[in-house]
């Protein structure tokens, strides 16, 4: 019998047919990946098995009786739990009182505290469950929407990109229990655009393209490549990544000490590297060692850095706000698309005023045709799958989405990026598109700064790597010369002594 079964489900929404006639047959204790690029259909095919969402047509079956999933309740009653991709957490609660919010009222809070720490220290997810989660980072709330899905003890697990948050080594532990899980009868659907997981984890996968099934296979005896044809018709490009021919000094941190400005957060201690043009230089590490922090300094978010601490081309810009690093040249990239890179309810169009101000007069006025112009610029330059200039951000997919924001500030021609977590929760053709937009702006000259907990990416993309753990960041290495069992031992904070071959910035720079 099967546990799941999805009969010729469809949904239309006013702009696009999400789902067309989608079969989906999952049994027990089967690992079942779910595939396909950005805007596929997946999510809301998810929905629909949540009850977040009412399909138009076709039927659901629980173990092999049709059932009407009318809302997220009755899936829970049913057995199944799902991990969102943008979350569905209260930001002025704590972890503890989110996860007990869509749990049995027969347990108390103090008694939801106690399990988030054991199944979080069972799991190796790292959840604090007294801390509220406005002061948590993207990655640090995707732990917590994992541990309260297992505290459910599902017999259906959905998981949405899941090991974006966790070292190798962690990686390997959610897989054992995983498998653990399977075997003793949960059924797991899969998604995730990182092809080797899908490939080392996954029992069968079904590809989607434009919202209709074009797959099935088992992942286990197809490759990459073949895994991107079936859910993108080709591979996606080779990237060029040429020697770095790295110049002068662009970007410096020195001896950068910032105390946590709340009981959760992070202080950031003698944080030092440097940046030159012509050179992507990586910063590693697990969600929520400081990276929120750092990013908030660096982008002129959090002023309190003593001016020298921070240089632009040898000038300090320590306390200088955004808008003065922009006309200097820095231009930033958040990690959280909705609400930091974007104004959900707002156009793609005006979203290009967040960051780019070339169609504002000296007046104050804005040249709305030009506004529009650089928005359908954007959109046709990076592949965006979106409605026109017109559509509102929160309509579009993530990975368009993300193709946009940093296609924005790509086209602003800086002479210093930094960006955090550039291709999240993208599917592996934009990935590629993205990394090689970044490649190609280092090429010209642009200094580079990559945020980043996706492994491959860095070591894909980057000339140099540094770690951040604990608010302290390691001294550089080479890419060439690091390895990912060394890195992500560096992630856990012990570099010292650890790899000889590390090397100072200064060192590295001179090499």
């Amino acid at each position: 019998m099967l546990r799941l079964e999805l009969i010729d489900i469809s949904k239309t929404y006013p702009a696009v047919k999400a789902n067309d006639r989608v079969n989906l047959r999952v049994k027990p204790g089967e690992i079942h990946a779910v595939l396909g690029e950005n805007g596929a259909g997946k999510s809301t095919m998810m929905k629909m098995i949540y009850g977040a969402v009412r399909p138009d047509e076709g039927e659901i079956r629980w173990n092999g009786q049709p059932v009407a999933v009318r809302n997220p309740q009755e899936a829970r009653a049913l057995g199944i739990s799902m991990v969102f991709q943008h979350f569905s957490l209260f930001d002025t609660l704590t972890a503890a009182e989110n996860v007990w919010l869509g749990l049995d009222k027969q347990h108390t809070l103090a008694d939801i505290t106690q399990r988030i720490t054991a199944v979080s220290r069972e799991y190796g997810l790292d959840v604090d469950p007294l801390r509220p989660v406005h002061t948590l980072s993207v990655g640090e709330r995707q732990r917590v929407e994992i541990v309260r899905a297992l505290m459910t003890k599902p017999k259906l697990l959905i998981l949405d990109e899941p090991t974006s948050v966790l070292t190798p080594q962690a990686v390997q532990t959610l897989f054992l229990t995983l498998r653990q899980l399977a075997l003793e009868g949960c059924s797991i659907l899969y998604i995730s655009h990182k092809l080797d997981e899908i490939r080392e984890l996954c029992h069968h996968c079904t590809v989607l393209r434009g919202g209709r099934v074009t797959g099935e296979v088992d992942p286990r005896t197809e490759t990459n490549a073949g895994l991107s044809r079936l859910m993108i018709g080709a591979e996606p490009p080779p990237l060029q990544h040429k020697p770095s021919q790295a110049g002068e000094r662009v970007f410096a941190v020195n001896r950068l000490n910032l105390p946590k400005q709340d009981h959760f957060g992070m202080t950031l201690s003698d944080i030092a590297f440097e940046v030159r043009a012509g050179e992507i230089l990586g910063i590693a590490g697990v969600s929520g060692n400081g990276q929120q922090e750092l990013m908030a300094a660096l982008s002129g978010e959090d002023t309190r850095a003593a001016p020298e601490a921070i240089t632009l081309f040898g000038q300090p810009i320590g306390h200088h706000p955004p808008r003065r690093r922009r006309e200097a040249g820095l231009h930033f990239v958040p990690e959280e698309r909705l609400g930091r890179g974007a104004v959900p309810t707002l156009s793609l169009a005006a979203n290009t005023l967040l960051t780019r101000t070339e169609a504002v007069g000296r007046s104050g006025w804005i040249a709305t045709g030009q506004v529009s112009e650089l928005a359908r610029h954007l959109i046709q330059r990076f592949n965006v799958k979106a409605g026109g200039p017109g559509a509102a951000a929160k309509s579009l997919s993530g990975g368009n989405l993300q193709k946009f924001l940093v296609g924005r500030e790509i086209d602003a021609r800086p002479k210093l990026l930094i960006v955090s977590q550039p291709t999240w929760g993208v599917d592996v053709g934009a990935a590629a598109l993205i990394r090689g937009e970044l490649l190609k702006l280092r090429d010209a000259g642009c200094a580079l700064l990559v945020v980043s907990e996706e492994l491959d990416e860095l070591f894909e993309i980057c000339d140099r790597l540094v770690v951040i753990a604990q608010g302290r960041v390691s001294p550089s290495i080479p890419t060439a010369e690091a390895t990912v069992e060394q890195i992500g031992i560096w992630m856990s904070g012990l570099w010292d002594g650890a790899a000889p071959a590390a090397r100072t910035p200064e060192e590295t720079s001179h090499a």
